[in-house]
């Protein structure tokens, strides 16, 4: 006998941590549960232990619009774990949260209307089963159990230690050691100077330069607002909604005038390096690509270009042609000495939890689907799937999508309805479909390697993915549930 649940929300991360605040808040009757794979909430911020694990994004924008943040804008994973909890603990939601339940197939019967999910508990190989009427995916985009992890020849030979940083091991000792760091991202960018103090040299090696932006972790209108007693919640949504004005103009400027951008993103660089280290503006940290066609990191503080004027971290241009047995040896003939070599080198895109999915004993070919506004999708009944900004916050789109979905359930019982699909209309027939993200607009690694299993988008609404906050957030306010391409039966 299965479980049955009205919802099932699939992650305890960020998005199902809102998912499960807006169903217990707006739809008290709901029978709900969040099925979690790990052994506690907090999706990333539990599976990544590297040392700094910090956030990318503002906490005002990235934490949820009903519960204001009042720490730093760039927090560490304790204190974003710690304001998850406190949401949980906010809407006395604890009880919905069912961890260690790591699903393997999720079926769809149109003869009763309902999802059954089935998987294993991770921490006893117990099989579980449930049905629910309503799947809301709150997986996330990557594959937790293992980042994106290159190969090398000689790497069989390293007499050191190589690590992932998903995968941070617990017993790493790394104080006096020679460290180098493969990457030149977020991760690569929050590691480096957060072990800098400890190791003997820590060296990072990108292939490309990424752009970053400099800033200050204060955030002087807040404090400003919290000297005057003004309420936490006020604070929160005066301060949420400058930073949202304030990244929607950057990113409008790096496509409008992509000089001006760039050299900005330079300044503040500029602004953080000593003197004698400008050359590596030009040499490592100017990309041969128009700012924001990948994510731009941020650097609070200019902390990885203080490490860089200590003289305890370097930065190298290069690609790596073999592994030693001390070190890895450069295609430019360079060897660098290493005891740990750590391999910042991005995430493997999972679609839908790497879950596999039948809609009536047929498997779900997710890629031939097309999109409803990037959150469901043609073909596939009674699911949402959350997938977040890749220019600004995750959780601004999680909380639009939760919105909505909240909305579409009570339109389903107003009107007597228990399976609700996407189908394009005759008018959209032979429309011109497009991928999920237009490679030419943003393309980091993990979208690039993995592009091909991810939905298509149209050329018209519904069947955009937009990826742009200021629009969705109107748009989605105003989406007509009977306007023909979503079936309601």
């Amino acid at each position: 006998m299965s479980d049955y649940f009205d919802v099932v929300i699939v992650g305890a991360g960020i998005s199902g941590i809102g998912a499960a605040h807006h169903l217990a808040a707006h739809r008290p009757g709901s029978s709900f549960a969040v099925l979690e794979s790990q052994s506690d909430f907090g999706g990333t911020w539990r599976t990544h232990t590297y040392p700094g694990t910090r956030s990318d994004s503002d906490l005002h924008t990235f934490g949820f619009g009903f519960k204001p943040w009042t720490g730093k804008p760039i927090a560490k994973a304790e204190e974003i774990l710690s304001y998850l909890g406190e949401v949980i603990e906010d809407g006395n939601l604890g009880g919905h949260f069912r961890y260690h339940h790591r699903i393997t197939t999720a079926s769809w019967s149109g003869g009763d209307r309902q999802w059954t999910l089935k998987g294993n508990l991770t921490s006893t190989g117990e099989e579980f089963e449930y049905t629910t009427g309503f799947l809301w995916m709150c997986q996330g985009y990557y594959r937790h159990t293992a980042g994106f992890q290159p190969t090398w020849p000689g790497m069989d030979d390293f007499e050191g230690r190589i690590i992932h940083p998903q995968s941070w091991p617990d017993d790493v000792v790394y104080r006096g050691t020679e460290m180098v760091v493969v990457g030149s991202g977020a991760t690569a960018a929050t590691l480096v100077p957060a072990v800098a103090n400890d190791v003997a040299h820590v060296t990072m090696v990108q292939r490309t330069p990424t752009y970053f932006r400099a800033k200050s972790n204060v955030d002087d209108l807040a404090e400003m607002l919290r000297e005057l007693e003004v309420p936490s919640e006020w604070v929160h949504e005066i301060v949420r909604r400058k930073l949202i004005l304030e990244n929607a103009k950057f990113s409008e400027l790096c496509f409008a005038d992509p000089d001006v951008a760039r050299e900005q993103l330079l300044d503040g660089v500029r602004e953080h390096l000593a003197p004698e280290h400008h050359y590596l503006i030009d040499e490592a940290f100017t990309p041969p690509y128009l700012p924001w066609r990948e994510r731009v990191a941020v650097v609070p503080d200019g902390d990885l270009f203080r490490a860089i004027n200590s003289g305890k971290a370097s930065v190298v241009t290069d690609e790596i042609d073999h592994f030693s047995s001390s070190g890895v040896k450069l295609r430019s003939g360079r060897h660098l000495n290493a005891d740990i070599v750590v391999t910042a080198t991005g995430f493997n895109l999972s679609v839908l939890g790497d879950i596999n999915f039948e809609i009536d004993g047929s498997p779900l070919a997710f890629h031939d689907t097309i999109t409803y506004h990037g959150m469901m999708f043609t073909g596939v009944p009674n699911m949402l799937w959350v997938f977040g900004y890749f220019r600004a916050s995750w959780t601004l789109r999680a909380d639009l999508i939760a919105e909505f979905a909240v909305r579409l359930l009570d339109h389903m019982n107003r009107i007597g309805a228990n399976k609700v699909v996407p189908e394009l209309r005759d008018s959209d027939s032979g429309m011109r479909l497009r991928p999920w993200i237009d490679p030419e607009n943003f393309n980091p690694g993990y979208l690039r390697r993995g592009l091909h299993l991810l939905p298509c988008q149209g050329d018209r609404d519904p069947w955009l993915h937009r990826q742009d906050y200021s629009q969705e957030r109107k748009v989605f306010a105003d989406l007509d549930l009977d306007d023909g391409t979503l079936k309601f039966s």
